[in-house]
């Protein structure tokens, strides 16, 4: 073999090397309220898996849907309510026999540390001093429809839909709260967990509707192998263990 050819062979080999590496990459597209959680998943998943890197996408759980519907690539897909969950599998979006539930949480609604106004029930949500309310947008936000579905079983959708200051995701109405641009929002547990010099909770909303995050593999993922491995790692003790960190529960 001449050193010519045998150069080349050598320099064949280091781009295949370099595209296999490429092809281990795994896009995860999760709810916004997994934001910290997630971002200690992926680093614990790639100290396992040192030829994977994972890439996170977050966002309100309806249009992180709307971008793998238009075909976005994503090899996993977590959301924070079944519903959205449900919508994906419909659209075909979804691996069959791929879904599972991993964590669940609660809502509640927060003020500002430095707030005025004491709230103990939705019902204090009519005091005159409460003006603007955070509240995801219920079309497309989990956190939206779990709360609009609160008020209107308490009868108070209308009213507080009045004061209502729309985000679209529970990060931002998160946000909202903790630069007092609002008097109160509507967040998950775990993301009032986040800022709490910032926030505090005023009260955890009553639901007769579980709050579960499910995750599925996406049936167009380019790396279905390694996006069912991450999911077995979610599932797993060690991933559940870091989910209950970030104030995660069972589902």
């Amino acid at each position: 073999m001449s050193r010519y050819f045998a150069k080349h062979l050598t320099t064949i080999a280091l781009v295949v090397a370099v595209g296999a590496s490429h092809a281990a990459d795994l896009t995860v597209s999760a709810a916004a309220s997994l934001t910290n959680a997630f971002k200690e998943i992926a680093q614990s998943y790639e100290a396992r898996h040192p030829d994977t890197k994972v890439l996170l996408n977050f966002g309100a759980s309806g249009a992180l849907l709307q971008q793998m519907a238009k075909g976005a690539p994503v090899d996993v897909f977590a959301s924070a309510d079944e519903e959205t969950m449900d919508m994906a599998e419909k659209q075909n979006l979804v691996a069959a026999g791929t879904r599972k539930s991993f964590v669940s949480n609660t809502l509640v609604l927060i003020v500002p540390t430095d707030g005025k106004a004491s709230m103990k029930r939705l019902e204090d949500l009519g005091q005159p001093g409460v003006q603007r309310v955070a509240i995801g947008n219920p079309a497309s936000v989990p956190v939206g429809r779990y709360t609009k579905h609160a008020l209107e079983a308490a009868r108070l959708w209308p009213a507080v839909e009045a004061k209502m200051v729309g985000t679209q995701n529970v990060r931002q109405s998160l946000d909202y709260v903790a630069r007092g641009e609002v008097d109160a929002g509507f967040v998950y547990a775990t993301d009032a967990a986040v800022m709490k010099d910032k926030v505090k909770v005023a009260f955890q909303v009553p639901l007769d509707i579980a709050i579960r995050y499910p995750v599925a593999r996406i049936t167009s993922g380019a790396n279905g192998a390694e996006a069912e491995r991450f999911i077995a790692f979610l599932l797993s003790p060690d991933g559940q263990a870091v989910m209950a960190k970030y104030g995660f529960q069972k589902p």
